[in-house]
């Protein structure tokens, strides 16, 4: 359940305060970009995509080679990812992340650390439709098992996760305003690509 938390805390704050994309929904990235291709989506949402898409994929494959070749175990390969996640609380809570550049390292950051994530747990921890997909067709046939309630309980730490991180982004919550970081979003030239 902490996983999972964690999973949708990242992609919460990497849409909201850093690229709107995601960190470990690589479907919805794909969207993102036929969107703004279409026309439809935010300007400049291509390079973001391709940093999460080529980041997300390196953590995929460096916990693979963490969990296969060097066979370390997942309490080490999960303090990797706490490192990775820690790294980029500090350089955000910090104001070390002024410019797009560091944004676009931000991202990769928190991508490379959902790969990890991603790779090296048997069960989804940031995969929400699948995981709820199974969930519900296993409820509709009365296939439920002991083991569901942890299903239901990381969708459930994924909601509130980013419930929490919506609320505390809201206008006239978390910092006084005019004192809070530029959002890379429409009308604000700071943070456009």
């Amino acid at each position: 359940m902490f996983l999972s938390a964690a999973s949708g805390a990242a992609d919460a704050f990497v849409f909201l305060c850093v690229g709107q994309v995601f960190a470990g929904v690589m479907t919805g990235n794909l969207v993102l970009l036929g969107a703004s291709a279409a026309g439809a989506g935010e300007d400049g949402v291509a390079l973001r995509v391709v940093t999460a898409l080529a980041a997300y994929a390196c953590g995929a494959a460096s916990g693979a080679l963490m969990a296969g070749r060097l066979g370390l175990r997942l309490r080490v390969i999960l303090l990797a990812e706490t490192v990775l996640l820690g790294a980029a609380a500090a350089l955000w809570g910090l104001d070390l992340v002024a410019s797009y550049g560091d944004r676009l390292g931000l991202l990769a950051l928190v991508s490379l650390a959902m790969g990890i994530q991603g790779r090296i747990r048997v069960t989804p921890t940031n995969y929400f439709t699948g995981t709820l997909t199974s969930l519900a067709g296993r409820a509709a046939v009365r296939e439920l098992e002991p083991a569901d309630v942890w299903v239901l309980g990381r969708l459930g730490a994924v909601v509130l996760a980013v419930g929490a991180l919506v609320l505390e982004t809201a206008p006239g919550r978390g910092r006084r305003p005019g004192t809070g970081k530029p959002r890379p979003d429409r009308g604000n030239p700071a943070g456009a690509a």
